[in-house]
């Protein structure tokens, strides 16, 4: 149960385990946001890099046809394919 206690003027907040713990648990966080900002110390296999690139390019082709359906959908026209694909 979270509660408050007064401080001074100030209230602080007391049983926040369990919150931060519950909210872990409902949103399925596994790692602090803020910790993710700063490089790490370490390495990511060839392979995973490859499949982080496939999976980046895969998701901007579908992105991309994605927008040219909604623009096709809207202007009642086709809208010519990209000179690259």
């Amino acid at each position: 149960m979270t509660t408050y206690k007064k401080l001074g003027d100030k209230l602080q907040w007391v049983g926040k385990e369990a919150a931060v713990a519950e909210f872990i648990r409902t949103r399925g966080i596994t790692r602090c946001p803020t910790a993710c900002v700063l490089p790490t110390q370490g390495s990511v296999a060839e392979a995973d890099r490859l499949a982080l690139a496939a999976y980046a390019s895969a998701r901007d082709r579908l992105r991309q046809a994605k927008a040219a359906a909604r623009v096709r959908w809207l202007v009642g026209t086709d809208v010519p394919e990209t000179a690259g694909e």
